[in-house]
């Protein structure tokens, strides 16, 4: 759909420079989704992946983030392989709601009710990152926490209409429950894609 270089605004890595590659496609639908416009993937030419290596390659970027739409809905091993021959970190985010494919340095999985997670994305995502839009998700978000790895990085993340809604409720949350850690949208704050 669109790939470009700026700041990592969201959950571990934020703050950090990396190229994003945004996959047009995604079959779960959240109505809060902010990047709707990559939901149909026939509004999104196919491009050679050769050609998208070539762009990530032509700036000083050491990490590349695939995320979409949902980027599992497309095989990924040749991507990856590609950009992980140049030295490039690969990070994924994605819901974790299509078999997985590809090998990444970091996983974020962001689970969504209407289209849980395979199994087997749970063991391999190194950060779980919920949306909190409501109370309800605190609940979701510990189910959810139960299946990953003990060593995995946990965070809320304000759904960013109702942040000043849902924040103070994120705070209490996580003075009462410390493993838990706060990610806001950054880059929305700074005004960068």
């Amino acid at each position: 759909m669109e790939d470009f270089y700026t700041i990592q605004g969201e959950g571990f890595h934020t703050g950090k420079a990396a190229y994003f590659l945004r996959i047009g496609g995604c079959d779960v639908g959240c109505y809060w989704c902010d990047v709707k416009e990559s939901w149909n993937p026939k509004l999104h030419p196919l491009t050679e992946t050769d050609e998208i290596v070539n762009r990530v390659l032509g700036n000083p970027a050491a990490t590349v983030v695939v995320t979409g739409g949902e980027p599992l809905m497309y095989q990924l091993d040749y991507l990856c392989d590609r950009l992980k021959k140049h030295g490039l970190q690969v990070h994924l985010e994605t819901s974790g709601s299509h078999p997985f494919s590809g090998s990444f340095d970091w996983i974020c999985l962001s689970p969504k009710r209407k289209s849980p997670p395979k199994n087997e994305v749970f063991s391999k995502a190194n950060e779980l990152k919920i949306i909190v839009f409501d109370d309800t998700d605190f609940a979701w978000a510990e189910e959810n926490a139960l299946l990953v790895n003990p060593d995995c990085y946990l965070c809320l993340q304000p759904e960013w209409s109702r942040m000043e809604t849902v924040l103070p409720d994120i705070i209490d949350y996580v003075l009462k429950n410390p493993r838990w850690h706060i990610s806001l949208q950054a880059h929305k704050f700074m005004h960068i894609p």
